[in-house]
């Protein structure tokens, strides 16, 4: 990547050779060609928020600033990134959505999110420590910002306006009102399910914010609550890219007896999983842990994994993060151990468990949704 301080390498984690999606874009590039001609150049506390891969974070590390994201896989790429162009330890500081932050910021810079309702709750976090000369500056692709992401600027920090667009990229510049009176923060967000979802019919679920269907349950997750296998008396259990807990909770509340482990590479989604099983005073053993799917769980170890795989990168459309999970589900599996899958019909994963497997059966299907079985042989 160019930028006026040097061309830092950068890569996605975890690295993959036949991966031809770059770890920046030009919104990034816009943002710092728009630092570096400021005048008076950034100092003070510098905060960067969202930054997908590090590409900001490696371009300014001679600015010590500070990095927030929800992403255990950004923040790994992060590491990565400032070690491949030797920046020095220390000098970058990482923080996750659920740490506090800095106590003032002198310079904010915030990569405007896929979901507006993580913006909301990241500003309401960070408006505390804003004060009247902040330089705060948004950047992300003209499609990715709307008149309801400059609203919550807007509304949360202060007076709005955008720039011009640049290669389909377009910067925010907010100017901060310390008078401003901020609405509560509304999140985490709880909601009561339905009666018509086995196990966790009538229980609680707790969302923070960004996690996918944050106010209300999802097609896709109810018709699988609906075809859950039962409980077997025992055993390991994983809720894979588990969101917001509700199906290792189901499966918790189906089978006591269970260990259940919740992976997700959200920080937001593994707090929220955590809430949510507490919230029903679910007995039996959980563990929660953020990271890469099931890299580090040990071989043969799994008697079930349940899993809704995305198939979206940020705003890529892509399998690669289904097969890292399905092949790490037939690693971590006993002989006889299974892996249940929901997604679209359209995505064509029996395909990929058979090439996996050896074996793929329908367990339950819609016009929409398709619910697959495969045996660890």
């Amino acid at each position: 990547m160019t930028t006026p301080w040097g061309e830092p390498e950068l890569s996605r984690f975890p690295e993959d050779p036949r991966d031809r999606l770059r770890a920046w874009d030009a919104s990034d590039e816009y943002l710092l060609r728009h630092l570096a001609d400021r005048r008076p150049a950034p100092s003070g506390t510098v905060v960067v928020v969202g930054d997908r891969w590090g590409a900001m974070v490696t371009a300014l590390a001679a600015y010590r600033p500070t990095q927030i994201t929800d992403s255990w896989l950004g923040q790994e790429a992060t590491r990565a990134n400032l070690a491949r162009n030797g920046v020095e330890p220390g000098a970058v500081r990482l923080l996750t959505t659920q740490d506090a932050p800095p106590e003032r910021i002198d310079v904010l810079l915030v990569r405007v999110p896929k979901s507006l309702a993580l913006l909301e709750d990241q500003l309401l976090r960070l408006a505390p420590s804003v004060h009247a000369d902040t330089v705060v500056v948004g950047t992300g692709m003209v499609k990715e910002i709307h008149t309801s992401t400059l609203k919550l600027f807007e509304r949360i920090l202060g007076p709005t306006r955008t720039s011009l667009a640049e290669r389909k990229a377009r910067l925010i510049f907010c100017t901060p009102d310390p008078s401003l009176v901020r609405p509560p923060n509304p999140w985490p967000y709880r909601y009561t399910l339905p009666e018509d979802v086995g196990a966790v019919s009538g229980r609680t679920v707790v969302n923070h914010a960004g996690v996918f269907c944050a106010d209300r349950l999802d097609i896709g997750t109810r018709f699988f609550l609906r075809h859950l296998p039962g409980g077997r008396g025992g055993g390991r259990v994983v809720d894979l890219g588990c969101g917001n807990g509700v199906v290792g909770t189901a499966a918790a509340l189906a089978d006591p007896k269970a260990e259940v482990l919740f992976v997700d590479e959200s920080f937001q989604a593994v707090a929220s999983a955590q809430d949510t099983y507490r919230a029903n005073d679910v007995s039996g053993h959980a563990e929660f842990r953020v990271g890469d799917g099931l890299a580090g769980v040990p071989a043969g170890s799994v008697d079930l994994v349940l899993n809704n795989p995305p198939f979206h990168s940020h705003q890529a459309t892509t399998d690669a993060t289904a097969w890292r999970m399905f092949t790490g589900a037939r690693r971590t599996l006993r002989p006889g151990g299974e892996l249940w899958v929901v997604g679209n019909r359209h995505l064509g994963h029996h395909v990929k468990l058979r090439r996996l497997f050896g074996n793929s059966e329908v367990v339950a299907s819609d016009p929409k949704f398709v619910i697959l079985r495969a045996v660890r042989r």
